[in-house]
């Protein structure tokens, strides 16, 4: 291993070790509290542009393999954790996790306090870094990172969004969870619009019986809409997705245009937040944002409380309930985890009722959005 530099936006100069790609890095520090499924974090999409420190200290434990994808590729900066395990062991696996960002060209940097990190960020917030395998003068580092873009500067949706239609067909897990079930007839048929989005979101709106095409993200709402009309489509999913939503402006316009023709919508993370945006309330960021696979939500119709997969750094405002009825809070914080408008056929979640990691104690949430369309 190589050795590795990481400075920090609060001027804090930190060594430690390398693995992955051999390079200079500048994106933003985050953590995540989940104990399993740091290959499904990395590839991601919604981690475009960000450094995840991971709070579970040994990782690479069980390799990787293409099945565990939820993209095509890595999009993380890169990954913090204490303690890197070059020997994997796992009857799935197909390569360690250093190949694994090595072919993708993300850092990983190990060896680190990432206890001390993720403590730091809970305290001081979300702040950008460079890390290096080349450059170990601070002054240097800071003149890098001073130069660079914030991560709210970039739109990222333009690197991962999909540049042309397909249709998605794959089902979930079996009950076995080593093969995937065979796709169940479609009773409905949507589009999703990609800012992002993530395999197994596809996987589940499939398993609830959805015909699933996916856009990219500089679509037409008028093409949808006529489409909508025709009986082409019985309604459009917004994904999840990375950056700031505020940078979105092409795409709220779009999605306003889509809210006024009354089409049923749902939204996951990103798409939640643009539709908030879209209907007049903008989101605000959060101090170190929800990135985990343990967070309590409470089902405000049931009153049940569901333990979530989240990632996000941004959240809807609570004034909101002017125009919407809030389904879920999170109870860690009481902000606002999902919305049913009144006046609209269209609901969203915050956090990822597919998991993928994580609990899936929200998956019902997909078949609401069949029942939603069939009304």
């Amino acid at each position: 291993m190589k050795q590795a530099w990481i400075y920090l936006e609060n001027g804090i100069l930190l060594e430690a070790k390398s693995f992955g790609a051999d390079d200079t890095s500048v994106g933003e520090i985050v953590f995540n509290t989940s104990l399993s499924g740091y290959q499904e974090i990395m590839s991601d999409p919604s981690y475009a542009g960000q450094f995840v420190t991971f709070t579970m200290p040994e990782i690479g434990n069980v390799g990787v393999n293409d099945e565990d994808m939820e993209s095509k590729s890595a999009h993380a900066k890169g990954m913090l954790v204490r303690k890197y395990q070059s020997r994997y062991s796992n009857f799935r696996a197909e390569e360690s996790l250093d190949a694994f960002l090595q072919k993708h060209n993300v850092m990983g940097i190990c060896d680190i306090d990432t206890r001390f990190l993720t403590k730091m960020v809970r305290d001081e917030g979300a702040m950008m870094m460079v890390a290096s395998t080349k450059i170990s003068d601070k002054e240097e580092l800071k003149n890098i990172l001073e130069n660079s873009p914030r991560i709210e500067d970039i739109n990222y949706i333009e690197q991962v969004s999909t540049k042309e239609t397909y249709k998605h067909t794959s089902s979930t897990y079996s009950k076995d969870g080593f093969k995937y079930d065979e796709a169940p007839m479609p009773e409905a048929k949507i589009a999703v619009i990609d800012f992002g989005v993530k395999r197994n979101i596809l996987n589940e709106i499939v398993s609830a019986k959805i015909g699933v095409e996916v856009i990219p993200n500089d679509f037409k709402a008028e093409d949808l809409i006529e489409q909508y009309k025709s009986k082409a489509i019985d309604g459009v999913f917004l994904s999840n997705g990375p950056g700031d939503p505020l940078v979105l402006k092409k795409e709220q316009e779009q999605i306003k245009k889509l809210i006024a023709a009354k089409i049923p919508m749902f939204g996951i993370c990103l798409g939640h937040q643009l539709l908030s945006i879209s209907h007049g309330y903008d989101t605000f960021k959060l101090k170190f944002g929800h990135h985990g696979g343990n967070h309590p939500v409470k089902n405000e119709k049931t009153g049940l409380v569901e333990i979530t997969a989240q990632n996000h750094n941004y959240n809807v405002p609570d004034n909101i309930v002017e125009i919407a009825q809030v389904t879920h809070t999170n109870l860690f914080d009481n902000t606002i985890e999902g919305l049913k408008y009144k006046d609209s056929p269209i609901f969203s979640v915050q956090h990822h009722p597919e998991s993928s990691p994580g609990p899936k104690e929200s998956r019902y949430i997909f078949n609401e959005f069949l029942s939603l369309i069939k009304r």
